[in-house]
């Protein structure tokens, strides 16, 4: 790597450490460290939510399928609009309600101490091991583009994510997303500048040849559940934000670190809508390579066996020094926007979930110090889990693919019956679990992974499709299930419905003080 770009990258790594360093001092609570003492502006905490919802894995990933294909992977993210329609005024303001500063607190008061530990476990197990992922293919995607040894990669983003995180706490994490979220935008405008302006015709060629082409559309609507079609899709991208934004801690805890609901409510909107066309320019990006390969007439390498190498391929061929180094740090931004954020909410979820429930009596300087630990030891975790990895060649990812659809999935399910029915008892619910994990685990074994042939028994649809049926199956077993047992429900004010009546009673009290008193008809008459 050219050392103008290695000097870029530096200053980025170095800006993180100092951010956490300047934020370090005012950590002196768990208000603070996991919350932010819940002062953060709207438009900070949407630049954020963008920041973490745009990946690493997002840079490589959708300009390769757009390379393949078309765009049809923004159907999924169109989605995220008509969630936050849905839930927008309903959920944000009932969790800043209801919870201290976990999301699974809210499942341990409907269902008990066990699902409250069970839900955050699989939140953890999922985001954990994604982590590892993240560092194992930013290592290898770095290395592959500048020469520098991947493990090295990994040591290094694993120590300044861990070191601004631990130290910084969520205010430092957000308002380096901020920073980092800036940063991407850049590197993509820089990758559109090139890829547009370098094939021959300039950007009217390289456009018109991508769109008569049809590589800058959503593709045929299709209604069958057996491919990846539009439908498939559509109802992934549903689930998958309903999800997001009802189960996840990493959302859940930006709603709690608003000044206010509206606030709240301004920052959730703010993310969705700068994500949507950050999506489409990274799907850009793939289009225009596809028309960039075809007017140049440049082949591509026998080693270029998959559309997710081109993209990398490109950037180390063809983007200059100091614009490779930028882009670079837009990369690392990508990555450490949700490595960070996925630190600082399993430290919230290892103390809130865990360890105030096994020591109550703990003081808040005492869980302070725990969540502390609990961020080096993932980071760390997840940097040995990275080079482990790197070693076999990504051998184990597949039995974290295993692991994570497994036990992750049906979350929303749960939040469901949670937030919508009043009779759906503990015992109820922890039939839905199984029932979700057993169905994931068929439709894994059957169609995912293949381990297991069941012949025309296999799960018959789309790999996808396992996800969006977990959250359906855990509710409708569990509701049923709700038939059979006589236990009371706990906490059923703790629905939609207790909720809703709660506040439409704080509401007229509060006209009811308002209002002004009028004199007897009497008095009136008398003082006339």
């Amino acid at each position: 790597m050219r050392w103008v770009d290695a000097i870029i990258v530096l200053i980025y790594m170095a800006a993180m450490v100092l951010l956490g360093l300047w934020f370090a001092r005012r950590q002196t609570s768990t208000e603070a460290y996991f919350v932010a003492k819940r002062s953060i502006p709207a438009w900070a905490m949407g630049v954020s939510l963008y920041a973490t919802l745009i990946t690493s894995i997002t840079f490589i990933a959708y300009p390769g399928n757009a390379y393949a294909g078309n765009w049809a992977e923004l159907i999924p993210g169109f989605m995220v609009v008509v969630v936050l329609v849905l839930v927008g005024f309903f959920i944000i303001p009932f969790y800043r309600e209801v919870v201290g500063m976990s999301a699974y607190e809210y499942f341990g008061k409907r269902f008990g101490k066990g699902v409250r530990a069970y839900s955050s476990f699989a939140f953890a197990i999922g985001h954990f091991f994604k982590m590892g992922s993240v560092y194992y293919l930013l290592g290898l995607g770095i290395a592959s583009m500048t020469g520098w040894d991947t493990y090295a990669v990994i040591v290094g983003v694993g120590i300044v994510t861990v070191l601004y995180t631990y130290l910084g706490g969520l205010e430092a994490v957000i308002w380096a997303d901020v920073i980092q979220g800036f940063i991407k935008l850049i590197g993509v405008l820089i990758c559109l500048g090139y890829l547009l302006f370098l094939p021959p015709g300039g950007p009217s060629a390289t456009l018109r040849l991508a769109w008569e082409s049809g590589k800058i559309s959503l593709g045929n609507f299709d209604w069958s559940l057996a491919n990846k079609s539009s439908l498939v899709l559509g109802l992934y991208g549903f689930f998958w934000y309903l999800q997001k934004y009802t189960a996840d801690q990493t959302l859940v805890q930006r709603y709690l670190v608003a000044k206010n609901d509206r606030d709240a409510l301004k920052g959730v909107a703010l993310g969705a809508i700068l994500c949507i066309p950050v999506w489409a320019l990274f799907l850009l990006i793939g289009s225009l390579l596809w028309s960039f390969y075809k007017l140049t007439g440049e082949t591509l390498p026998a080693r270029i066996s998959k559309a997710d190498q081109v993209f990398p391929y490109f950037l180390s061929t063809h983007i200059p020094v100091g614009m490779a180094g930028l882009f670079m740090a837009s990369l690392l931004a990508a990555a450490m926007s949700m490595l960070s954020s996925d630190l600082n909410c399993l430290a919230v979820v290892g103390v809130e979930d865990y360890y105030r429930m096994l020591k109550p009596d703990s003081s808040d300087r005492q869980r302070l110090r725990v969540g502390k630990l609990i961020v080096a030891f993932c980071g760390a975790l997840a940097v040995l889990i990275a080079i482990i990895l790197a070693k076999n060649a990504g051998a184990a990812l597949g039995l974290y693919f295993i692991v994570s659809s497994i036990v992750a999935g049906g979350l929303f399910g749960l939040f469901g019956l949670a937030f919508l029915s009043t009779r759906v008892n503990r015992k109820s619910a922890w039939v839905g679990i199984v029932a979700s994990l057993l169905f994931t685990t068929y439709g894994v074994v059957t169609k995912e992974q293949k381990a297991l042939n069941l012949g025309p028994f296999n799960f018959p649809w789309h790999p996808i499709m396992i996800g969006v049926l977990a959250h359906v199956v855990l509710a409708a077993v569990g509701y049923a299930a709700s038939f059979f047992f006589s236990e009371p429900a706990l906490a059923p004010d703790l629905t939609i419905w207790g909720w809703l009546r709660k506040r439409r009673a704080t509401s007229e009290h509060l006209i009811a003080e308002t209002k002004p008193e009028v004199p007897p008809a009497s008095s009136k008459v008398s003082s006339s």
